[in-house]
């Protein structure tokens, strides 16, 4: 058993801070960050292969995601390298460059942050202290997106001596950090609670199980960053099984610190469309994020929500030029078991990928 209360090595906690501190014109001449576009073959070896979406692109699975083809024509022929590499001197932490395509990057946001983050079954950060109200259906629009709802709704506080309402423009903007589907992980016990979890988004399980064969998908959280914001280094001990995590990042960069207990670590530059497998030796790896790179989101995808064929958006266009989403996947328990994981032994404490 890990201890969910342990510190961080100290080299760690100390390449944290420097990277953090770092102004971001410098990091392109680190030669000790790794870029998976890009990477020095001393310092990871390339797998056999990576899984690509072929046929998840293509035919029923690709329009079960919601997917049009030709509404992505804009975007130009797609040539992913489908390649993927393990970290030196940390195995089991695999990276795969470029594993979603732009298309797939656009219609998971579209789930994550139309659908998802619209569902009261998914809990988020605004939970902890405010009563999170929900945008009404507009019938007009068939959307029942915050986004597409007017900025100044407020959501009012649990106690109004501690915090002050806030509105949806702000929560967008910044207060929204995060919300988790499936397991609802409590942050304040720090456990999953002892109810039955809601499901996991079907379509998103079923793309996931298609690149990770060896995961299903029943808990994730989904973090939102923007420039300057972080992620302390932690591991995950909660679930009670030992199976990979996966992380999928979208937007912006960011620079992905990870280490082993002896303080031996990488840092890694992920790019819209990258996904990293911490399985094996480095399933419970401490690791964070430092940084978030400004103006480095990809181009096509900088005026979403705002594109093509969703006007309802209007609004917000731009909104994730200066963001970076991370969808943080993970098994709570492996799959032939009925019981939650806290039927058995409350788990303790980890903060998400």
């Amino acid at each position: 058993m890990h201890d969910p209360h342990a510190r961080p090595p100290d080299s760690i906690r100390e390449r944290f801070k420097e990277l953090r501190k770092r102004p971001a014109s410098e990091l392109d001449a680190d030669s000790h960050i790794i870029d998976p576009h890009d990477p020095d073959h001393t310092k990871v070896s390339s797998l056999p292969h990576a899984v690509p979406l072929n046929g998840f692109e293509q035919g029923t699975c690709s329009r079960d995601f919601g997917i049009d083809t030709d509404f992505f024509t804009c975007l130009g022929e797609e040539k992913l390298p489908h390649k993927a590499f393990e970290v030196n001197g940390l195995p089991g932490l695999q990276i795969f460059p470029s594993l979603l395509s732009p298309r797939f990057q656009v219609a998971l946001l579209d789930k994550l942050l139309h659908r998802d983050l619209s569902n009261p079954m998914h809990k988020t950060n605004l939970h902890l202290h405010h009563h999170v109200q929900y945008p009404a259906i507009n019938c007009s629009l068939s959307s029942r997106s915050f986004f597409a709802a007017a900025r100044n709704v407020a959501l009012t506080p649990k106690d109004h001596t501690i915090h002050k309402p806030i509105t949806y423009a702000q929560i967008l903007e910044s207060k929204l950090r995060w919300v988790t589907l499936g397991g609802q992980y409590d942050w304040t016990k720090k456990v999953y609670p002892n109810e039955a979890p809601p499901p996991f988004p079907s379509d998103i399980a079923a793309l996931l199980k298609h690149l990770f064969p060896s995961i299903d998908a029943q808990a994730a959280i989904v973090n939102f960053y923007s420039p300057g914001d972080t992620l302390s280094v932690h591991r995950d001990v909660s679930e009670e099984c030992d199976r990979g995590l996966v992380s999928i990042s979208i937007g912006c960069d960011g620079i992905f610190l990870v280490g082993d207990e002896d303080g031996s670590h990488v840092a890694l530059r992920l790019r819209s469309g990258d996904a990293i497998l911490m399985s094996g030796a480095s399933r419970y790896a401490w690791h964070g994020v430092p940084k978030i790179l400004a103006g480095t989101c990809p181009v096509w995808l900088r005026d979403w929500p705002d594109v093509p064929r969703q006007d309802q958006y209007q609004q917000w266009r731009g909104w994730m030029n200066n963001k970076r989403i991370n969808l943080n996947v993970r098994q709570m328990t492996e799959a032939n078991s009925t019981q939650h994981p806290s039927e058995t032994e409350q788990p303790t404490a980890a903060d998400s990928v």
